[in-house]
C-alpha cells in the first residue's frame, strides 16, 4: 500500500511540474512598457559644446541650436513628436514668439535613467544692419516636453539676432521633433 500511495504522489508532481511549464510565454507576467516623460521626470538645456553653437555672427544661412532633456528619474520613459518651444524677445517689441514645426516625422524615444535626447531649432540670424524692426532678439526659450503643460525657462546664451517672421507661414527659424 505504501508503494501506491508514493506512486501516486510521485505522478501528482510529475503532472503539477508537466502542467506549470506548459503555460504560453504570452501568459507569464510581461514587463510594463515604459510610459511617457513628464516635465518632472526630466532636466533640460542648450548644448554648449563648439560643434553644437549656432554660428549667430553670420548672416548668409541658417544654423542650428541643439536642446537636450535628461532622464533624471527612477524608471524608464518615452518621448515622442515635438517639444514645444516659445520664444521671449529681450526688446519691448519682440514679445513671444512660439516656433512652427518642421515636417520632420518623429520617432519614439526611449530614455533610461542618465539618458538624453535632444532637438534642433533652426535658426535664421540678421546682419547687425538689418532695421530694428525686422530683428527679434531671444532672451529666453520656454521650452515643454511633448504632451505636457509645464515647461523649463532656458536662458539664451549665445546672442545675435534672428529675422523676425513670427507670421510668417514658412519661417526660417523653427522646430524639429524629438531625436533630430
Amino acid at each position: 500500500m505504501k508503494s501506491k500511495l508514493t506512486a501516486v504522489a510521485l505522478a501528482a508532481v510529475v503532472v503539477a511540474g508537466t502542467a506549470a511549464t506548459a503555460i504560453p510565454a504570452s501568459a507569464a507576467t510581461a514587463k510594463a512598457e515604459p510610459t511617457r516623460c513628464h516635465t518632472a521626470d526630466l532636466k533640460a538645456g542648450f548644448a554648449m559644446g563648439d560643434d553644437a553653437k549656432p554660428e549667430m555672427e553670420q548672416s548668409e544661412k541658417q544654423t542650428q541650436a541643439y536642446i537636450w532633456f535628461t532622464n533624471q528619474s527612477q524608471r524608464t520613459c518615452t518621448l515622442s513628436g515635438f517639444a514645444g518651444v516659445d520664444m521671449t524677445g529681450a526688446q519691448a517689441t519682440d514679445g513671444t514668439w512660439s516656433l512652427a514645426r518642421s515636417s520632420e516625422k518623429p520617432t519614439k524615444m526611449t530614455l533610461e535613467q542618465g539618458d538624453t535626447v535632444g532637438f534642433s531649432v533652426n535658426l535664421l540670424p540678421v546682419a547687425g544692419s538689418t532695421p530694428q524692426k525686422e530683428k527679434f532678439v531671444p532672451a529666453k526659450f520656454l521650452v515643454t516636453p511633448p504632451d505636457e503643460t509645464e515647461h523649463f525657462t532656458l536662458k539664451w546664451p549665445f546672442g545675435g539676432q534672428i529675422l523676425k517672421q513670427d507670421g510668417a507661414t514658412h519661417p526660417g527659424t523653427y522646430l524639429n521633433p524629438i531625436g533630430l
